[in-house]
């Protein structure tokens, strides 16, 4: 091991006895200039509509120096189209008014008139014959069997409920 040591002190000595490389003049340096616009202005906008998804999107943004305004819609889930339009600026800050409008517009339903119903009267009632009472025939009496009652089966058996429940966890091992 002893040896693996002194040969790698020997290289590091040998590297840096070594003759020193002149260093190469530099270069002029070249100055990146970055063009600095004081007063920024663009707009540009998409729009998205795609049939096979029923995906649809817009968006329009304007900036003139440190103004931007712009709006985005989309259609959410709900049936409903988010229409935001926003404004920023350094006095202000961002703003924001946020609208929804139905994706579907409402139908006035006509009105339901019904049809007259129909008139239905009765029909005259005939003389009838006077109602009496007869009366009632000697009640039957025969022998009922006794009624047969069985015990039924309990729908739970007796005896504590058994539950298994299984947790995960990290693996975790003590030894005894």
């Amino acid at each position: 091991m002893a040896f693996k040591f002194t040969i790698l002190f020997a290289a590091c000595i040998a590297v840096a006895s070594a003759g020193v490389v002149p260093v190469a003049t530099p270069l002029a340096a070249v100055a990146q200039v970055e063009e600095y616009d004081p007063h920024p202005q663009y707009t540009y906008g998409y729009d998205v509509k795609d049939a096979l998804s029923g995906d649809s999107k817009t968006q329009v943004e304007t900036r003139d120096g440190d103004i931007v305004q712009g709006q985005y819609s989309l259609n959410d889930a709900d049936g409903y189209r988010r229409i935001v339009d926003y404004t920023a600026d350094p006095i202000n800050g961002f703003n924001a008014v946020v609208r929804r409008e139905p994706l579907v517009a409402a139908v006035a339903a006509a009105p339901v008139v019904a049809a007259p119903a129909p008139v239905v009267r009765a029909a005259p009632l005939a003389a009838a014959a006077p109602f009496t009472y007869a009366a009632a025939p000697a009640p039957i009496v025969a022998a009922a069997p006794a009624p047969v009652v069985r015990a039924a089966a309990p729908l739970v058996a007796a005896g504590p409920a058994i539950v298994k429940t299984q947790y995960a966890s990290p693996l975790i091992s003590y030894a005894y």
